[in-house]
């Protein structure tokens, strides 16, 4: 018999989803469902906060001052065109982490900004306000942390202010021109009710049905909104900004994801993380899907 599809909306206060088959019945039918999430039930551990020492804000300021220094002056950094086809835009600007400057046609700057992915920033104001964005100036910021890209953008902001004593126009306080609000990110997916529930369908069959039932799957380290590595982040910021709907599962996630990796490593016969399905086929990890993004390669393969 066809497996059947159920939805069940999730409750307000709660936005995780969940794969798996009726655990109640045991002669029904397999079905595909997304329940909210249980309130947990454990305590967290006591936590003692101390405010920093003289010596943690030392080390702090250094490496701020690392990572400002490696960045290039805002009048040293090349001003690149931005092509006029969406598409090539990935090919000229790099889909990471760090602060960047858009010029309008007349080469005055619009707005100083700070991204986690460049090329997907490029994308997004070239769509909203073609006719201020014509070149761009970006430095890279190797750490990704906030107050790291914080501190480059202030640098930039800092040497333009002091050459021209005035903010960019897109940066003025009110100006809602260029700052979008982020959409919120779907939940990601968790293919168990919990480790200790015994499941009725083998989780290699959860994850067949899974990748060959969606378009796009992302088997990654971390969340969507929070990767817990470059490579998970990378892949998560190709695929939001090629603008595709997509699954993704926490394979580090052994509350609701228990086995998982090994099951997958089998499954998949790749031996490494993130992985990426699409129309039920293994794609592969992170730099082929790069590589793909940035021949243009992954969009047509997206289409079909």
């Amino acid at each position: 018999m066809a497996a059947t599809i159920n939805f069940t909306s999730p409750t307000k206060t709660q936005s995780s989803r969940f794969f798996f088959p009726d655990l109640l019945g045991k002669n029904t039918t397999p079905t595909l469902s997304f329940y909210p999430i249980p309130k947990s039930s454990f305590l967290l551990p006591s936590i003692s906060l101390r405010p920093a020492s003289k010596s943690d804000v030392v080390i702090k300021r250094r490496h701020l001052s690392v990572v400002v220094s490696a960045l290039k002056n805002l009048s040293h950094a090349e001003l690149v065109p931005v092509p006029s086809e969406s598409d090539a835009i990935p090919g000229t600007f790099p889909s990471i982490s760090g602060v960047y400057a858009v010029y309008d046609g007349n080469e005055d700057l619009q707005f100083l900004g700070i991204s986690r992915n460049i090329a997907a920033s490029v994308v997004a104001h070239k769509k909203s306000v073609p006719e201020l964005c014509s070149s761009i100036k970006f430095g890279v910021v190797d750490d990704p942390d906030r107050a790291a890209l914080t501190q480059a953008w202030k640098s930039w902001m800092e040497e333009h202010i002091s050459a021209t004593g005035k903010v960019p126009p897109g940066n003025e306080p009110g100006n809602s021109t260029w700052v979008r609000q982020p959409p919120k990110k779907k939940p990601d997916l968790k293919l168990t009710p919990g480790r200790h529930v015994k499941l009725t369908v083998p989780l290699e069959d959860l994850i067949d049905r899974l990748v060959k039932e969606n378009k796009v799957v992302a088997f990654i380290k971390g969340s969507r909104s929070a990767p817990l590595c470059g490579f998970s982040q990378r892949v998560v910021g190709i695929l939001e900004s090629e603008g595709v709907e997509y699954e993704s599962v926490d394979v580090l996630d052994e509350q609701y994801n228990s086995g998982l990796r090994e099951t997958l490593k089998k499954y998949s016969n790749w031996p490494t993380f993130p992985q990426i399905f699409v129309n039920g086929e293994l794609i592969g990890g992170c730099d082929i899907l790069s590589s793909m993004y940035e021949k243009g390669e992954l969009k047509d393969l997206l289409k079909k």
